[in-house]
């Protein structure tokens, strides 16, 4: 196991029993039970450090990354976090002290304080001699930044690349990438910083306090940070509460917690659906070949409003919309809908043509305004499922709530009620004085 990559090694200890994953642990040079703890893959690096030797713990979190130790501390015990940090060294430990005050998700919370730095009096021949100095007790030499001498404030980033392509003796500012400084503040959003890395083809950003730079969030963070935020919006698009460990690890009461308070939701939603058919239950009773289609027409119409939720969700994440944009989607949607609708009403008036004429079910002597009641309700249905699960993820935003919240249960169960009206409303209409 000693000659194996790290990344190997880390899903080798993950299905160990932990006390075996520790005894490994410890039998690894110290160099390379670092570089192991350091992987973003090893799962119970908390419990894994909690049952180490005191000593034997603090040796290896003192090598660790600031960033990677900082995560591992939100996770361990009150007790074990005082006792493990008074055991680093005081810079240390005040550094990682300082990452934790910062909130979950926001740039501070994911930085690395061990970056490359170097005065604008530098030459690129200094500044290279400097990287190979400190390249080992770096979180990247890919971007170095460049701070006045004075006050410490940021002037410049290069990268490792224009750096070995500048001349020698020339000033390091000089061979500086020409543009603003592109740079986060401490409070700011992770998925925000995702989208400054795409956007600039970044390798780290600079997290910026009074014009000093306290930290980076590399793109490796930031990969961790949009796997962590992705799961947890597939997991509200499923109807349920986000859950931060591995399937497996999660606990009965904990599972039943995450899942059961929105199955009771959804459930009281649903009933809703029973009240609206009690409505019409004279209907249904003169007319009983019209519940044939209930299942047909509720799905459609919450089909169509799952896929508008999870078109629109994915472009508010990527800040393709804005929430002033609502009356363009609308705008878009209700023809958009209009057309899907009359498309799914073709076909359902179509099926119920075939089965009468082929004789699979008779549906009675009025079964082409049956399947013009059908037709037309879908169209109906069909846009308004369309316009409600795009104007969802807009009202959700407006009020504080995460879009992704407006997942595809919420909206079935939401058009599901409103199908049924729609549906017996146009029932109503052009069955009267036929069946109803």
């Amino acid at each position: 196991m000693i000659e194996e990559r790290a990344p190997d090694i880390v899903e080798a200890l993950n299905d160990m029993p932990l006390e075996l994953a520790v005894a490994v642990l410890l039998h690894l040079a110290p160099d390379r039970a670092i570089e192991v703890l350091d992987q973003p893959g090893l799962e119970h690096e908390s419990e894994l450090v909690e049952r180490m030797p005191r000593e034997a713990a603090a040796k290896l979190l003192a090598g660790m990354s600031a960033d990677r130790v900082a995560d591992v501390f939100r996770q361990v015990k009150e007790s074990d976090r005082t006792e493990l940090l008074d055991l680093l060294e005081p810079d240390a430990s005040a550094n990682i002290r300082r990452l934790l005050e910062y909130p979950k998700d926001t740039a501070g919370s994911i930085m690395t304080t061990e970056f490359a730095s170097v005065p604008s009096t530098y030459t690129v021949r200094q500044t290279l001699d400097y990287i190979r100095h400190v390249e080992s007790t770096r979180e990247t030499v890919y971007a170095i930044y460049v701070l006045d001498p004075l006050s410490q404030s940021l002037v410049k980033t290069v990268s490792l690349r224009r750096l070995v392509a500048g001349d020698l003796d020339a000033p390091v500012v000089s061979v500086a990438r020409p543009g603003r400084l592109i740079t986060a503040a401490p409070l700011m959003d992770r998925e925000d910083i995702a989208r400054l890395i795409s956007k600039y083809d970044l390798l780290a950003v600079p997290v910026v306090e009074r014009g000093r730079v306290i930290g980076i969030v590399t793109v490796d963070d930031v990969i961790d940070a949009i796997v962590q935020e992705s799961t947890e919006d597939v997991q509200k698009f499923g109807g349920m509460a986000a859950i931060d460990e591995p399937y497996l690890e999660v606990g009965f009461w904990q599972m039943m917690k995450k899942r059961g308070g929105w199955l009771c939701a959804l459930f009281l939603s649903e009933m809703l659906t029973a009240s609206a058919m009690q409505g019409y239950e004279g209907e249904l009773e003169k007319a009983v070949v019209l519940t044939l289609f209930i299942p047909l027409i509720m799905s459609s119409g919450g089909n169509s409003g799952s896929q508008a939720t999870s078109l629109l969700i994915r472009a508010l994440a990527l800040r393709e919309l804005q929430i002033r944009d609502w009356w363009r989607v609308a705008l878009r949607e209700i023809p958009n809908g209009l057309a899907l609708g009359t498309m799914l009403g073709l076909v359902g008036v179509v099926r119920i043509s075939l089965w009468q004429y082929l004789g699979f079910y008779d549906y009675g002597e009025h079964w082409l305004l049956i399947a013009s009641t059908v037709g037309v309700a879908l169209i109906g249905i069909v846009m308004f499922g369309s316009l409600t699960g795009s104007m969802l993820p807009f009202i959700l935003q407006r009020i504080g709530f995460d879009p992704a919240s407006a997942s595809a249960p919420f909206v079935a169960t939401l058009v599901d009620v409103t199908g049924l009206v729609i549906y017996f409303s146009v029932a109503s209409l052009i069955l009267r004085g036929t069946l109803l």
